[in-house]
């Protein structure tokens, strides 16, 4: 079991991100305060001091604990830090992302150093630092206390005297800059709270008034904790610290790896250090870590693709980098080159999107000289010829990709995405139709209906059919075709726009409705019944009635298609298991 102290919008990531694994863990808060929904966790709440905390995990077997609550929790942080020294268990600090420290910002470690101020102080740092704030209380300085508005800080407000008028409740999502040109204080305290608790928007609304900002620096952490600062690092570590939680474990794109290359290398020209491994921000701001390695005039990274069925993995991604007079990104031996309109990129330019592109850009500023950086795939030309490149018009290698840097177990979003960039390409061929099918035996089927089409009109969509569909609606492609076979197509027809077997079944009953419609015996919709493959239908139905049937299947999957597809022209194509289309 695993155990997320939380409270705060990281903890609610956390426990998203565990839910994520089906199994079971725990959550716990100070008072239980937080709408959270929990899919496999279970909410508890109540203080913990070191014994009842360390009892807690002996007693519900814990194996990891995931310190996911307030930086300035500090004694909370250092009750979990002794707890997991008794029982020798690895903590996880999930993090906020924290910008830089502003120097227009006047920084204090403690409360006692607040500098003199005359005027009225606006206090946006809660109710518990009111005991220590009140003592800076004089004729020439007032104090304005933003809490939340509960009972338990009320409470406390009242415990500590402050007069009413000098109270105001903190309400999630106001406008900081309404806010404070409302009250125009002379200067306002915060806490250093990171992103996620709105300390840059404070400090923006503050400055652009010319109002004085005072932030207290947060307190350090145990250095026993491991740091993330991101769901996506926070899934990593549970599945180094405790294997067997996640069924299926993740992996990294290889734009991830070609900016951790990248990253390496220049860190190796400009610094002369040669880490074992580097720190990459992803897309969504968090960072991870990852391992690196040297060779002659290069630095590299072997692709790890978690438990996703990824033909990249294990390909070693290579970076070379020089000092230059503009920063580029060049594609080098293995990394394939752009042969036709409708990519991030124009014609001639390498398969490096951008995403990726962005990433390593991004990663790359801390060096603060502009730099070419060349990325390589020793294997790429081979492994491209099995991946969709030769189909989208990119030859010579493969593509560094990767939306968010990260790669989910049998990634869906993935696979989509990559249907998404085929209808792009597709949009921009010049062809006056796109044809989309499950896969290579029914492309293979209906090509000769289209012999004039380029290979780029040509999309399968796998199980994703509603996804492409509306992909081509967002492309304003006018003619769409689109080849099912039986299995798929009675899915479809029953108003499945996803085919997987994971998420839809066969609906006998539907197809038995299908087969009264067409008009079929009573004998064979009888047999609808006991059906153990929908392809067993081409043998079933009488040859007299398969041609009312195919129409009345096609019928039901052309009003299931057009929520996706509104306004194009939409043909079906029926194809039976020896290639004969219906």
């Amino acid at each position: 079991m695993i155990l997320i102290l939380g409270g705060t919008t990281e903890g609610r990531k956390a426990a998203a991100t565990l839910d994520q694994a089906g199994n079971s863990f725990y959550y716990s808060t100070l008072r239980g305060e937080q709408q959270i929904s929990l899919h496999n966790g279970v909410e508890i709440s109540g203080a913990m001091d070191t014994t009842e905390m360390t009892n807690f995990c002996k007693n519900h077997d814990i194996r990891l604990i995931v310190d996911a609550a307030h930086p300035f929790a500090s004694n909370l942080h250092s009750t979990v830090a002794d707890s997991a020294c008794h029982l020798s268990l690895p903590v996880v600090r999930f993090e906020r992302i924290f910008p830089p420290r502003d120097t227009s910002v006047t920084w204090i470690d403690t409360y006692d150093d607040l500098p003199m101020i005359k005027g009225t102080l606006l206090a946006a740092t809660g109710v518990n630092s009111i005991s220590k704030l009140k003592k800076h209380e004089s004729e020439s300085l007032r104090i304005l206390y933003r809490i939340l508005n509960r009972e338990t800080s009320l409470n406390e407000a009242s415990k500590q005297e402050i007069s009413p008028e000098n109270i105001l409740f903190y309400e999630e999502g106001q406008d900081e800059k309404r806010v404070l040109e409302e009250l125009r204080p002379d200067a306002i305290l915060i806490k250093e709270s990171g992103e996620s608790g709105g300390f840059s928007k404070k400090v923006e609304a503050a400055k652009e008034l010319g109002i004085q900002v005072i932030a207290l620096k947060r307190p350090s952490m145990p250095t026993s904790f491991k740091v993330v600062n991101g769901e996506h690092g926070l899934r990593r570590m549970v599945e180094r610290l405790v294997p067997d939680f996640y069924p299926l474990k993740s992996g990294l794109t290889t734009g991830t790896c070609a900016t951790a290359a990248a990253i390496a290398q220049a860190t190796r020209l400009l610094r002369c250090e040669q880490p074992d491994e580097v720190s990459v921000i992803l897309p969504n701001g968090e960072t991870i870590s990852v391992n690196v390695g040297y060779a002659d005039g290069y630095a590299f990274v072997i692709k790890d693709s978690g438990d996703d069925p990824d033909i990249t993995d294990e390909l070693e991604i290579q970076a070379t980098v020089e000092q230059s007079e503009r920063f580029e990104i060049c594609g080098g031996a293995g990394v394939g080159t752009i042969t036709v309109e409708g990519f991030d990129s124009p014609p001639g330019s390498p398969a490096i999107n951008a995403g990726p592109r962005k990433m390593i850009e991004e990663n790359l500023r801390q060096f603060s000289k502009p730099l070419k950086v060349t990325i390589s795939v020793p294997d790429g030309e081979r492994i491209a010829s099995k991946t969709f490149n030769p189909r989208l018009g990119i030859t010579g290698g493969i593509s560094i990709i990767g939306v968010s840097g990260i790669i989910h177990p049998y990634s869906e979003e993935a696979f989509i995405e990559s249907i998404h960039k085929c209808v792009e390409v597709a949009s921009r061929s010049g062809a006056d139709r796109m044809v989309i099918n499950s896969g290579a035996k029914s492309e293979r089927f209906v090509k000769s209906l289209y012999p004039a089409l380029p290979p780029q009109a040509f999309v399968e969509y796998g199980n994703y059919i509603g996804d492409t569909l509306r992909f081509a609606s967002l492309e304003s492609i006018q003619r769409v075709t689109l080849g099912v076979m039986m299995g798929k197509a009675v899915k479809l027809a029953a108003g499945n726009l996803d085919t997987h077997s994971r998420r839809t079944t066969m609906d006998r009953d539907f197809i038995a409705r299908m087969l009264k419609e067409a008009g079929c015996p009573s004998e064979t919709i009888e047999a609808a019944h006991n059906l153990n493959l929908a392809r067993d239908l081409w043998t079933i139905i009488p040859p007299s009635y398969l041609a009312p049937f195919c129409t009345t299947v096609k019928s039901h999957c052309l009003e299931t298609c057009r929520a996706m597809f509104p306004k194009g022209e939409l043909t079906i194509l029926l194809i039976d298991e020896e290639g004969n289309i219906h």
